[in-house]
């Protein structure tokens, strides 16, 4: 600090010791300006490395995402698996929901998935979370250690062609809203440095991609909508994008939805599925080095295992595809299937360490309807119908199905290929309203969510299996939740 004038001696006769301490206090003053100077120029060569820093992510449509840069953590290390050696975010949104169930606490701790299913989810609609705060709470569960954030990425224009209940609020041609309303703003939360030691997964766009393949052209599964989406090309658009923008940001894990056994496990929809995704991964500027993986059976009832019966079993003459039940599919259950997509996969050009997740939250079919052995050998049927553990009334049935249960707990690395089984869908949240109920969330009404529904060619004309009184896809409901409790397999 500047002395006061006041201090300074007038008398001439220390003249000679004032100059000197003046000179020495130059001295000083000059070493502390040079140490100013350096740190000065130290600081302004940081400033020019963070903006560097900003401009790629600019370039990258995440340069807003620096605040907070003073409190970034510490980068994760890219890993194979992201949930070998990591926690799993618990929703404590779902979590409070669960818990309020008769008995639901014995399960409201476990992981389950974030769903950003329209552009207001993204800050958070009615009261709930955003994403910023599943994030800021994440961290906050992770003290210290890895932890993976699940998220689902649902919002495609045009989006679930082929069922309304999940339709979206975005038109077949609203890619460019997709894009920059949707996309951009999310990539530019996951690319926040302070969620740097977070593992994120990223599900991407489910019931999308195999609709081109199985509901489009001249099949009898078709639809006016699906057609429109495979013309348009904004499926496969959308997708690489979200791929590419998403994947861009270091800590984040894409996996892309791949159906399910009873959806694309026949021959003419398994090979045209892989090259479809392929296709997606590829576009907008996206490489398959941005998808680390495929999920399976997200919103799903298929099980885990079928093991009263197998492919290649046979009675009175007759194989077991031949079944109504498997119907000519090349697969009887979600774990076989998955591990050979990822194998097809790979064959139609993805890398060769791709990992599959199989969602198992409403696929455990217990109770006192699972079967306990095989069927009679009266006939295929008979055996078939009699020991799976699936009780659908028909593999195509998706919305709210009666008699389903928990399935297993999500835990990792739990079959060769599978990087974890996981709770994708918050068992509760329902699929589709039972009648019709006006909103403001872009979701229809599908009749395969009505319980008198006798089906169309996408279910063989089966009954729809659905619960009554659903309220609209993604609320609460109770009833399923408790069923799925009182089915659980393993039991809860």
């Amino acid at each position: 600090m500047r002395r006061s004038v006041e201090h300074l001696s007038s008398e001439r006769g220390h003249e000679h010791e004032r100059e000197h301490r003046h000179g020495q206090r130059r001295a000083v003053q000059n070493r502390t300006r040079s140490v100013r100077n350096r740190t000065r120029a130290a600081r302004r060569r940081t400033r020019a490395v963070a903006l560097a820093a900003c401009a790629l992510l600019a370039a990258a449509g995440t340069a807003d995402v620096l605040r907070g840069t003073a409190h970034a953590a510490p980068a994760a290390a890219r890993v194979d698996n992201p949930y070998a050696g990591a926690g799993v975010y618990v929703n404590p949104e779902w979590a409070a929901k669960a818990a309020a169930e008769p008995g639901g606490a014995k399960v409201a701790g476990q992981p389950t998935g974030v769903w950003l299913d329209r552009i207001a989810a993204i800050n958070g609609t009615g009261g709930s979370m955003g994403l910023r705060g599943h994030l800021d709470t994440a961290l906050r569960q992770a003290a210290g250690r890895p932890l993976v954030v699940q998220l689902v990425i649902y919002n495609l224009p045009g989006r679930d062609c082929s069922a309304l209940a999940s339709n979206g609020e975005l038109g077949p041609t609203e890619i460019d809203a997709y894009k920059t309303r949707y996309i951009d703003p999310i990539a530019a939360v996951l690319a926040d440095p302070q969620y740097a030691s977070l593992r994120i997964v990223t599900t991407v766009e489910i019931d999308s991609l195999p609709n081109l393949v199985t509901n489009t052209g001249g099949r009898a599964t078709a639809t006016p909508q699906c057609d429109a989406m495979l013309a348009n090309g904004n499926y496969v658009k959308g997708v690489g994008y979200a791929l590419n923008k998403l994947g861009a940001v270091p800590n984040v894990y894409n996996y892309v939805d791949a159906g399910h056994h009873g959806w694309i496990g026949w021959d003419d929809n398994f090979g045209a599925s892989a090259r479809l995704l392929h296709q997606a991964a590829t576009a907008e500027g996206s490489t398959v080095d941005k998808v680390h993986g495929f999920i399976t059976n997200t919103a799903n009832y298929s099980a885990l295992k079928e093991e009263n019966f197998a492919l290649g079993d046979s009675v009175a003459g007759r194989s077991v595809r031949e079944s109504k039940w498997v119907d000519w599919n090349r697969y009887t259950d979600e774990l076989s299937f998955a591990q050979a997509f990822r194998q097809e996969a790979v064959r139609a050009g993805f890398r060769p360490d791709v990992g599959m997740l199989i969602d198992t939250s409403r696929n455990g079919w217990g109770g006192s309807a699972r079967p306990s052995g095989p069927g009679p050998r009266t006939s295929v049927d008979a055996y078939v119908d009699a020991g799976r553990y699936d009780r659908r009334l028909h593999v195509g049935n998706w919305c709210n199905q009666a008699g389903a249960g928990l399935g297993e707990r999500p835990r990792t690395a739990p079959a060769a290929g599978v990087d974890a089984y996981v709770w994708m869908k918050p068992p509760g949240e329902s699929d589709g309203s039972s009648s019709a109920v006006p909103n403001d969330e872009g979701k229809g009404f599908d009749r395969m969510c009505d319980p008198s529904y006798e089906g169309n060619p996408r279910n063989n004309y089966h009954r729809s299996g659905a619960l009554p009184d659903a309220p609209l896809s993604g609320h609460w409901f109770p009833a399923q939740f408790r069923e799925l409790l009182k089915n659980a397999h393993p039991a809860v």
